[in-house]
């Protein structure tokens, strides 16, 4: 059965969603501790956070609410965002993270990534596999990397990453459908990869579509905020 991860992107305090992690498309949907709350009470187990903040700022901001979401709910909590130094990551992990999604430290100090992988474990952590044109893109999404999504997770594969998010940017929040053959491929090249999708998921067909290709999770939010998931089938389906 896929894994179903609700998303939280976080700017100034507030859980929004971009368009192609542009931010001027930013739309707000409240409080993200309300909304992990949500979630929890639909039965959601997982909780992919992003510190959109943190993302820009190069640094993390949003622990706090973290802090918060780890406290008021027993979600399990993946979160990404900003994470650029051994300080941020033990920050985000003493407030409550499960598990870390690293992306631009893998392609700007790989040798750090490889570090992180043996002192926290694969089990803790997610290779960000943030692709435009078949390019990795890092920052936020606001540049786009010299390194080619296959040669990006062949060498993280070979040093022991089991846990990769990879998000196809031109259908991020675009509710289009996700990129199910570039899925189909990463699993084809790497049948051990635990692949979370992410990007395009616009109603429940999609989810059944991931599913049936033998995607083990993905992550989504727009499709929720904008009511375009009947949350009863949904429920029905994937998470009794």
């Amino acid at each position: 059965m896929i894994e179903l991860i609700p998303a939280i992107d976080i700017i100034e305090g507030q859980c929004v969603r971009l368009c192609q992690g542009r931010y001027d498309t930013k739309q707000v949907y409240g409080n993200p501790i309300d909304m992990a709350q949500e979630f929890e009470q639909l039965g959601f187990r997982r909780l992919h956070l992003v510190d959109l903040d943190g993302a820009k700022s190069r640094h993390v901001v949003n622990d706090r609410v973290l802090y918060e979401i780890s406290r008021k709910t027993q979600l399990v909590v993946d979160f990404g965002g900003g994470i650029k130094t051994e300080d941020d990551l033990k920050r985000v992990f003493d407030a409550g993270a499960a598990l870390v999604t690293v992306g631009s430290i893998a392609i700007t100090q790989p040798e750090l990534y490889i570090e992180w992988l043996g002192t926290y474990g694969s089990v803790h952590m997610i290779l960000g596999a943030d692709v435009r044109n078949g390019m990795v893109s890092i920052n936020g999404w606001k540049e786009d990397s010299r390194t080619h999504l296959t040669d990006f997770l062949n060498r993280y594969a070979t040093a022991g990453n089991r846990n990769v998010l990879c998000t196809e940017i031109s259908r991020d929040g675009m509710l289009q459908g996700p990129a199910i053959d570039l899925y189909k491929a990463i699993m084809q090249a790497h049948p051990d990869c635990h692949l979370i999708a992410s990007g395009g998921v616009s109603g429940i067909d999609d989810i059944d579509r991931l599913q049936d290709a033998g995607i083990p999770a993905v992550v989504f939010g727009k499709a929720i905020y904008e009511g375009h998931i009947d949350m009863k089938e949904l429920s029905r389906k994937y998470l009794c």
